[in-house]
């Protein structure tokens, strides 16, 4: 990855509680280190409690990159989306998690804990790692993204 990265940020609401425990083991393998926005359990919670301060984060460059999980996905990358900032990606594939890397510069990756496996989710973390963003065109277009 083109970018140093010094922290991971990580959020979840109670239906990606599991599965970011699992990211959780996957970045300490990796040797990264990471900051959890939260939920700290499956207890029902609101995405948009855990998604504002980890989008914050990035933005502020405190954390470089981000990893988001909610049921569908959705929730937490409309959220995300709403700061100037991020370009948050909701990915199901790892052909997604890596052309958005590379064509998107995404600075965090979405994750849909109910419709993939866990296997899944690693596939397309080693995607979203290991992509460095192309630049050419794809820069013009990323400048293109903030609202005027």
């Amino acid at each position: 990855m083109e970018i140093e990265i010094s922290q991971v940020g990580l959020a979840s609401d109670h239906a990606g509680y599991h599965l970011k425990q699992m990211v959780k083991q996957y970045l300490d393998g990796r040797h990264l280190p990471y900051k959890d926005f939260g939920s700290d359990s499956d207890v029902s919670c609101d995405y948009a409690d855990y998604a504002h301060p980890l989008a914050d984060s990035v933005e502020k460059g405190e954390c470089q990159v981000g990893i988001a999980i909610c049921g569908s996905g959705e929730g937490m990358a409309i959220t995300l989306n709403k700061h100037q900032g991020i370009r948050a990606s909701l990915c199901w594939r790892p052909e997604i998690a890596e052309i958005t890397r590379k064509h998107n510069k995404a600075n965090i990756l979405v994750l849909p804990s109910r419709f993939i496996t866990e296997q899944d989710a690693k596939t397309m973390l080693d995607r979203f790692f290991d992509t460095d963003f192309e630049g050419g065109r794809h820069s013009r277009r990323i400048q293109k993204i903030p609202v005027r």
